[in-house]
């Protein structure tokens, strides 16, 4: 047998830990038990919400991903991802996407979702503060630069549109302050200021979960589909992210559930409310899949049946063992799967003089098409009303909508939903607290608002605060001649009245797309061939 090699001091080497051993020294081993604060002032916020831990080492990290190995993964993603928007660039990536109406998804997409990603960040750095566990607080802490990652590559990604396309510079104010963005806006900042396992149910659970597959499949097959090769490369780097987000939303469930068994009704109530909350901010993905994508993957109903009904379900079936039953209203999601995306487009339709985005209404060929995807329900609702409206656009009366929508109190989405049962019927619902009326658009919304009505009260609804005279810019008067407050309340915006929004025939984005290209923007011809993006 062979002798030990041993320094010069007579000391046999370490073995070399295994990647258990590895990972445990990375993570487990980082932590300590205070000396001189009591754990109750340092981790303030773990007991108000009624959660009950008994063994934070009970935690289960399937990846066992250490902070190295990280960090490498990582750049190696980003080296491939820059190589691609490089190429994209310069090969002029921008004309080569199906037509002008599909960069018109993407000002929706960039100016919701990078404020999103940057929100997910700030969440996630407060849970690796917040949380007495050190296995959740390094997933928190790679979940929160994970986040920004995203957020910083999908500016990079879709800055590149910006120099040619209107409405797409302004991202971080209309983020702030445009009335449909509000609606994902609030969503994170209803979570931010949860408590910090209702955070972490509200955005790896309900969010990552259940629902992010339905932005990362459909949504970026059509990128692909369209030509969009540069959402594409983000959208597939950020998923293998993803996939690790989706891991930690399922672990959470499990660990809450496993730790004490009155910690179910209340994830059972935050299942409740996010699922909703969840299912509403995704009605702007209904309309972009189905309205938005010269050429379509799949139809708004054919995901939430694949990614929900059938996924979902059998989700919820497996948790059935820690007493978890389905999402409350998920029923009332499976009578408007049918009509969700057609009433939020005629609501953008009606409104495109608010938008920062152009508007068309469906071709032909288009509603032929969902003819097929929604037999019961689009010739019988929503047929009739865009040959309608086209009959009006071409006496050159097109119609739109002269106020100011109601907005929900709890999405902020427009009360513009119709009854569950009913489609002919908007859905209205309302409660009173102290001696004020609050609208909704749903029984979903006025549940979650009547559990926690102190909340939302102090919601900034656009709508409401143009009334007030409180949504205009720094130095406009209202008492000035000529005052026109939709201008003032766009611009505060960050929409440019008269440029941004309207029909998209008129648009600036169709009219510089076939100079340009020398090829027609596609108003009411259907989706481009790939005959015709070939030879264009």
């Amino acid at each position: 047998m062979s002798a030990v090699m041993k320094d010069k001091a007579g000391r046999q080497p370490p073995k070399k830990l295994s990647l258990k051993q590895n990972y445990e020294m990375l993570t487990r081993g980082l932590g300590w038990e205070p000396s001189y604060q009591k754990k109750e002032d340092i981790y303030s916020k773990l007991t108000y919400e009624g959660i009950h831990i008994h063994d934070w080492s009970a935690w289960e990290d399937p990846f066992r991903l250490t902070m190295d190995a990280y960090w490498k993964y990582q750049g190696e993603k980003e080296r491939k991802l820059y190589a691609i928007i490089d190429a994209f660039q310069q090969n002029n990536g921008q004309f080569n996407v199906t037509d002008a109406r599909y960069v018109q998804a993407m000002k929706i997409f960039l100016n919701a979702i990078v404020g999103l990603e940057y929100a997910s960040h700030r969440g996630f750095n407060m849970l690796s503060r917040e949380f007495e566990g050190v296995g959740p607080r390094v997933a928190a802490q790679m979940q929160a630069i994970d986040e920004l990652r995203h957020a910083t590559t999908q500016i990079h990604a879709l800055s590149h549109y910006q120099k040619y396309f209107e409405g797409m510079s302004d991202f971080p104010q209309q983020f702030d302050r445009t009335w449909y963005i509000s609606i994902p806006k609030s969503f994170f900042e209803d979570a931010q200021t949860a408590g910090p396992f209702e955070f972490i149910t509200a955005i790896s659970f309900a969010f990552e979960y259940v629902l992010t597959n339905l932005v990362f499949m459909p949504w970026m097959s059509g990128a692909a589909y369209n030509g969009d090769m540069s959402t594409v490369s983000f959208g597939f780097s950020a998923q293998s992210d993803e996939a690790r987000h989706m891991t930690l939303g399922i672990e959470v469930i499990k660990f809450l559930l496993e730790q004490d068994e009155r910690n179910v009704p209340i994830v059972q109530k935050w299942i409740d409310k996010w699922f909703w909350r969840g299912y509403r901010m995704l009605a702007v993905l209904a309309a972009m899949m189905d309205y938005m994508l010269p050429k379509r993957v799949m139809s708004w109903k054919e995901a939430w049946e694949i990614y929900f009904e059938e996924n979902g379900g059998a989700l919820f079936a497996d948790l059935e063992r820690y007493g978890i039953r389905m999402p409350k209203y998920y029923e009332q999601t499976i009578h408007e799967k049918g009509h969700m995306s057609h009433q939020l487009w005629s609501t953008f339709y009606q409104l495109r003089k608010a938008g920062g985005f152009g508007v068309w209404l469906p071709s032909e060929e288009e509603m032929d098409w969902m003819s097929e995807k929604y037999p019961d329900t689009f010739d019988k609702y929503y047929r009739p009303r865009y040959e309608y409206w086209r009959e009006l656009e071409a006496k050159g009366e097109p119609f739109e909508f002269e106020g100011l929508p109601q907005l929900c109190q709890t999405c902020q989405w427009p009360c513009l939903f119709t009854e569950p049962e009913d489609p002919t019927q908007l859905c209205f619902r309302h409660s009173k607290y102290k001696g004020e009326r609050y609208n909704f658009c749903s029984d979903g919304c006025k549940d979650i608002f009547d559990d926690e009505p102190e909340k939302f009260v102090h919601a900034v609804l656009p709508v409401h605060q143009i009334l007030k005279g409180e949504y205009f810019r720094e130095g406009a008067d209202p008492r000035a001649e000529g005052f026109d407050p939709m201008f003032e309340a766009l611009s505060y915006m960050g929409i440019k009245p008269g440029v941004d929004g309207g029909l998209f025939s008129e648009h600036v984005d169709a009219k510089k797309w076939e100079e340009w290209t020398g090829r027609p923007a596609n108003i009411h011809e259907g989706p481009v061939s790939d005959a015709v993006r070939k030879t264009g």
